[in-house]
C-alpha cells in the first residue's frame, strides 16, 4: 500500500451511503492502524507502548442526509472546549466496543440499544498517550440524548458528506516541519485526534473501496 506524506489525503470523496460503510465495516477487512495525518513528528514508540487504550463511538444517523454527533467537551476538564466525538478510557476487562457505549451514555444518555453498532476501521495512537479505538454506530435520526452538563458543553452535528470529503479539510502550515489538519463547519473548529480520525475513515472507506473494485 502507499504510504501517504503528512500533510496529505489520500482519498477522493466518498458517498456517505449508510448501506456502503454497513458493509465495509462489517465485512472487517485491512484493519490497521490510522495514521497520523498532520505534520509534526511521530509519536515516540515509548508512549506507544505506554499509551492508555480509549475508545469513541461515531455514531450517524440513518436518514438520507447522514449527519454525525460531536461534542464539545466542557471547561475545566481534560481538553476542555475541544470537539470530539463520545468517548473516554476504557475501564479494565472492557472491549473497544463495551468502552464505546459506556462512554456514550455516560456523556450523552445515548444507551446502547439505540446503537446499531458496525464495528471499527483501526486504531490510532495520540501524542497525549491514548490508544483510540472509534467504533461506528448507526442511530435512529431521533434518538434520544441528554448531556451530561459536567462533561459536554453542546453537542454539534457534522453532515456525513462533508466528513466524507477531502476538500473539507485545511492544512494549516505553522512552520517548516509543523502542520495540522482542521475541519471546519458553520460555528465549529475540529483538530488535533478527532480531525485525525475522521480523516482515517474516509481514507479507510476510500481504500477498502478500490479493493473491493479490483476483486
Amino acid at each position: 500500500m502507499t504510504v501517504t506524506e503528512p500533510g496529505k489525503i489520500s482519498a477522493q470523496a466518498v458517498a456517505a451511503d449508510i448501506e456502503m460503510i454497513r458493509r465495509a465495516l462489517l465485512a472487517g477487512d485491512s484493519l490497521s492502524e490510522i495514521r497520523n495525518p498532520h505534520v509534526e513528528s511521530p509519536v515516540p514508540e515509548a508512549t506507544r507502548q505506554s499509551a492508555r487504550a480509549s475508545s469513541v463511538l461515531i455514531a450517524i444517523t440513518d436518514e438520507p442526509q447522514p449527519q454525525v454527533l460531536l461534542t464539545k467537551r466542557q471547561v475545566g476538564i481534560r481538553f476542555g472546549g475541544h470537539l470530539c466525538f463520545p468517548g473516554g478510557i476504557a475501564d479494565p476487562g472492557e472491549t473497544v466496543i463495551q468502552t464505546a457505549l459506556r462512554e456514550a451514555e455516560e456523556e450523552i444518555g445515548l444507551v446502547a440499544d439505540q446503537v446499531e453498532v458496525l464495528g471499527s476501521f483501526g486504531c490510532y495512537f495520540s501524542q497525549a498517550g491514548y490508544r483510540i479505538d472509534p467504533v461506528v454506530g448507526v442511530v435512529a435520526p431521533d434518538f434520544s440524548y441528554t448531556p451530561e452538563p459536567s462533561e459536554v458543553a453542546s453537542i454539534h452535528w457534522v453532515p456525513l458528506e462533508e466528513m466524507l470529503n477531502p476538500a473539507s479539510y485545511k492544512l494549516t502550515l505553522m512552520r517548516e516541519e509543523r502542520g495540522y489538519f482542521g475541519f471546519d463547519n458553520h460555528e465549529i473548529h475540529v483538530g488535533g485526534p478527532t480531525v485525525s480520525l475522521m480523516i482515517g475513515l474516509l481514507e479507510w472507506l476510500h481504500l477498502t473501496g478500490q479493493m473491493a473494485e479490483a476483486r
